[in-house]
This record gives structure tokens, sequence and C-alpha cells, in this order.
């Protein structure tokens, strides 16, 4: 693959027609498709948790129709095995040799729909993808493409049939949002459109994969000041001792946030980072990497995302790097 540069201004124009092009079958939900071009940006991975029906598989179809990249899909149910995911070696008798048939996962990106419909076993076969950006298969092991996406749906835990993911696995996943039902003006206008299947199978894509990988090392190298590390580890660091928390937000979970926040800089057209992007990206990032306590733990994520609010409200927000960082251009 040929390295590519990017000017910056443009890759936001393009990161922008994406956005547009998206909303065109997702009405109403600016904020999440930025956070899922954030993750992208942050070679990450997105958990969108919701109920049936709200959009979670269109939006996901969408933003893999927006860019020029393979899209593998896993629909997960109890009897889905690891081989379903990974991929197999088969033997061909022709040749007396084995030959790797690859799994939907080796691909740009993968909608993992209802992951938590699958046995514990099968959603660890995951766990190497996610983290390692590769797969073993009878002792090879076999790289991912890249960009690589994951962009799993999830029921809530009260619904029947689904598994609560491990820790570990949660971990991985770079943020966790929801999209929740649209306002009711939304869902009207969403009926006066024809129907979103087409609209996402006649969209043609605005990013190629070599621009992705591009503007990912591009985010590697957006500021952040000494302060604002600062700043990020004193929210983590009270995370840790909140009352209501169990066990907070590990150095792992720092480090996955300052690089969300990297990417929100990024895709807001600047080469460094201010306090804004810090707490724009605090609760998808960092709410489901906190354990609660049994007495506070609810079926929903509500409480995880009261503590985040509850630390960044106690924390001070360093107000002189804030002016600083308005008073700079990219």
């Amino acid at each position: 693959m040929s390295t590519i540069r990017m000017e910056h201004d443009h890759a936001v124009e393009l990161l922008n027609r994406v956005m547009k092009r998206i909303e065109q079958v997702i009405i109403g939900k600016r904020k999440e498709i930025g956070y899922i071009l954030t993750a992208m940006l942050s070679d990450g991975h997105v958990l969108l948790e919701d109920v049936p029906g709200t959009g979670k598989t269109m939006l996901v179809r969408a933003v893999a129709s927006s860019l020029g990249c393979s899209m593998g899909r896993i629909q997960f149910t109890a009897d889905v095995m690891p081989a379903d995911v990974t991929g197999v070696s088969i033997y061909h008798s022709a040749t007396g040799e084995f030959r790797f048939r690859p799994g939907p996962v080796m691909s740009h990106i993968v909608l993992a729909d209802e992951i938590n419909r699958a046995a514990p076993r099968t959603q660890s076969a995951l766990l190497e993808a996610m983290e390692e950006r590769c797969v073993t298969v009878d002792g090879t092991t076999h790289a991912l493409p890249r960009p690589f996406l994951l962009l799993a749906t999830q029921n809530p835990l009260q619904f029947e049939g689904t598994y609560r993911l491990p820790e570990a696995q949660l971990d991985r996943f770079m943020m966790r949002i929801g999209l929740g039902y649209p306002e009711p003006e939304q869902e009207v206008e969403l009926l006066s459109r024809e129907r979103s299947r087409e609209r996402v199978e006649g969209m043609k894509p605005v990013l190629l994969a070599e621009e992705v990988v591009a503007m990912q090392r591009e985010v590697r190298h957006v500021h952040v000041d000494a302060v604002i590390k600062q700043y990020l580890v004193a929210v983590a660091v009270a995370t840790r001792s909140h009352a209501a928390v169990r066990l907070g937000i590990s150095p792992r979970g720092t480090l996955a946030w300052m690089t969300a926040v990297q990417a929100h800089a990024y895709l807001h057209g600047r080469s460094y980072v201010v306090p804004d992007d810090v707490k724009a990206m605090a609760v998808p990032v960092l709410s489901h990497r906190i354990q609660l306590k049994s007495q506070n733990r609810t079926d929903g994520s509500n409480a995880q995302e009261q503590v985040i609010h509850d630390v960044l409200s106690t924390v001070p927000v360093p107000v002189q790097m804030a002016a600083q960082g308005r008073g700079r251009r990219s």
C-alpha cells in the first residue's frame, strides 16, 4: 500500500462529506455519527447499545457504504462458533495443502450484529482481532486489513438470550454509545423519506481505505499539552476513589481516552487538543470501563455515566490552557 499524506483542511472536508452522506440515512444522530468517525480516526472500535429497531445496524451499513472499504457481517446467535468468525483452514486433496478460507472478520469494517447473543467462547474469538489486528487459525497468524474497524451492536442485558460481555472484551471497545429513539419530528421525516435500505445501497464511497489510514497517522501528531495530560490522569485517578466505583479507569483506558481526544480535535479542524475535546469524549470512552460496587449497579449505563459527570464536575479544568488553545491556529 502506498503512503498517502493529506492536508488537514482537505481531510476535514472529506470527513464532513462522509457525515452528511450518513445523515441522509440516519436522521438526527449527528453526535453519534461523529463518535463513530472519531473512533475510526483513533483506530478504535465501537459498541452500539440500544433496544432493537433504533437503527444500529443501518448506521453501521451507512458508514461502510460511505467508505471505499470491504465489509464483513457476523450475525451472532447462540450456535455461532469461533471458526465462523475468524475463518478455517480447508484441506485440498488436489494439492495436498491446507488453504485458509478467511472469515468475515478479515474485512476493513466488520459489523458484529447482536454480539451479546453469542456464547462467551465465541465472543472471545474477537479479542485477538480487536487488540492485535490479526487472527490465529491452526497455528498460523493472519494479519487483518488496514484500517480495521469493528462496529458491534448489543441489545440490553434484560433482553432474552443475551450474555454479559467479559470485562476484557468491553475494555477493547474504544467507545460505547447508544442511539435512542428519534424525536417525533425526526421520525416523521424518516417516514417521509424513501426507504433507508435503498438509500444505503445507492451510496457511493467518499473515502478510500488508504485515505483513512493516512488520517489515522495524522491523528497521532495532534498536539496534547502537558496540562491536558495531567487533566486526563486527574480524572482517571478520581474515578478510582469514587464512592460508587469498585474498579476505576485503568492506564489503558486513559491512553484510549487521549487518542480519542486527539481524533476529536482533528475531526474539528485543529492540530491541538483543548479541554472541550476531553469533556466531549469522556462519557463514550470511559463509562463502560468503570465497574460499580454491587449496590450501585443497574441494568443500564446511566449510573456509570453519572460517575463520569460527577468526576468531571469536581476535577479542575485547565482554564489557562483552554484560553491559549482558542488563540492558536492549526
